[in-house]
């Protein structure tokens, strides 16, 4: 009688992805992703009709592509929230990659639409974050209150129940709540005892360019999880902060947990939820093309199984070698999604993933050199299931 129960537990084991006997190295990776679909929406794709841009960028090349512009780039997706309907928001972070070259980039929150028959994106619409109610308490670089590059950098987005969004910064770092049209919602609220170098309030802390660069939410969108993407100053090397906020209270709890990178050059990209105690995060290098060594997705699990203090972590997907037999997008049996900022996560049903890539418009060229990057869409079939909260997947 006995036999039974001991296969039952490990193939109950199995499912739950543990090896039997595997206690002393944690869970055993998900196996090979297989590339599903493809679209890009070209790198030179501008907002209608929108304001010029890219002034401080000086007329230098990048790529081929001369500055200034005489629109608004559509590009430097830093986040994305699933709408259901096959429709996406994503959010441009802070144009050109710091506050002195930024102030004339709006903030944007766009609706894109993949259609992976053709392999194209359409840009369907989006709204411009503004502070209409004059909660920001520092001066703001336009005096209509259009949020810009130079005000803060949006790194990450989440959307709540009532269809308002909640948004992580850099140079705070802050997190900014806004309604559906963009309007901001609340005073900027800060993260107690960490300062970027933009942030006025204090000594920093934390480098640039190092703040919230992915956020969770809890599956009853009561919390929010933001993840650090750089080491506080005095922690252990290598270690990123997550800190659970609360949503109606508008507070930190105190609650926290810490992300352990595979090596201390790493950074993250992006951070969602599976269910109330695991997240999927994107870790990877400073490398594009060729160069590109560490694009991974990992899930990490806030239970901390093996009590070492840190998110336990399995490798759901390696972005680097994903299987692609069908030459999905035209590419080799091999695909690789080499780009120097991956930021992108979403789960699409139980066992697929979206991936988007930041394309730092117009710097990155990690697909063709010399050649500026689109922005990237692909979908992701994993080897195992997630067993996701139902709630993430609608």
């Amino acid at each position: 009688m006995r036999r039974p129960l001991v296969v039952g537990l490990a193939l109950l084991a199995t499912v739950a992805g543990v090896v039997p006997g595997a206690a002393a190295t944690g869970p055993r990776d998900f196996g090979r992703a297989t590339l599903t679909k493809f679209a890009s929406l070209p790198a030179e794709t501008f907002v209608p009709g929108s304001e010029p841009s890219g002034a401080a960028l000086g007329g230098t090349p990048s790529n081929g592509i001369v500055p200034p512009f005489a629109d608004q780039p559509v590009q430097g997706f830093s986040g994305v929230v699933r709408n259901g309907d096959g429709t996406f928001e994503v959010l441009s972070d802070n144009g050109y990659g710091n506050k002195a070259n930024s102030a004339d980039f709006l903030l944007r929150i766009h609706r894109i639409a993949p259609d992976f028959a053709s392999g194209a994106v359409d840009v369907l619409g989006g709204v411009t974050l503004t502070d209409p109610r004059g909660l920001v308490p520092f001066p703001l670089v336009r005096p209509d209150r259009v949020l810009t590059g130079a005000d803060f950098d949006v790194e990450s987005i989440t959307r709540v129940p009532d269809g308002s969004y909640w948004l992580g910064d850099e140079f705070g770092p802050y997190l900014l709540h806004v309604d559906r049209a963009g309007r901001l919602l609340a005073a900027p609220v800060p993260l107690p005892g960490v300062f970027a170098p933009e942030n006025p309030a204090g000594t920093p802390n934390i480098s640039s360019s190092k703040g919230f660069e992915g956020m969770a939410q809890s599956p009853d969108g009561r919390y929010l999880y933001p993840l650090l993407e750089g080491t506080v100053a005095g922690d252990t090397p290598g270690t990123l902060r997550v800190n659970e906020f609360d949503t109606v209270k508008g507070k930190y709890t105190g609650q926290k947990f810490v992300y352990q990178l595979g090596t201390p050059d790493l950074a993250i990209g992006d951070m969602i939820t599976v269910d109330r105690n695991r997240f999927l995060v994107i870790e990877r290098d400073g490398g594009q093309g060729a160069d590109a060594k560490v694009k991974k997705i990992y899930l990490a699990d806030k239970r901390d199984r093996d009590h070492d203090g840190k998110l336990d972590k399995t490798l759901v997907v390696d972005l680097l070698d994903i299987a692609n037999p069908k030459r999905v997008g035209g590419f080799d049996e091999t695909f690789r999604f080499p780009f120097t900022t991956i930021e992108d996560v979403v789960i699409l049903d139980d066992n697929t993933l979206g991936v988007l890539n930041d394309n730092n418009f117009p710097f990155s060229s990690g697909r063709t050199p010399g050649k500026a990057d689109n922005n990237e869409f692909i979908t992701v079939k994993l080897a195992e299931r997630l067993h996701a909260d139902p709630r993430v997947l609608r």
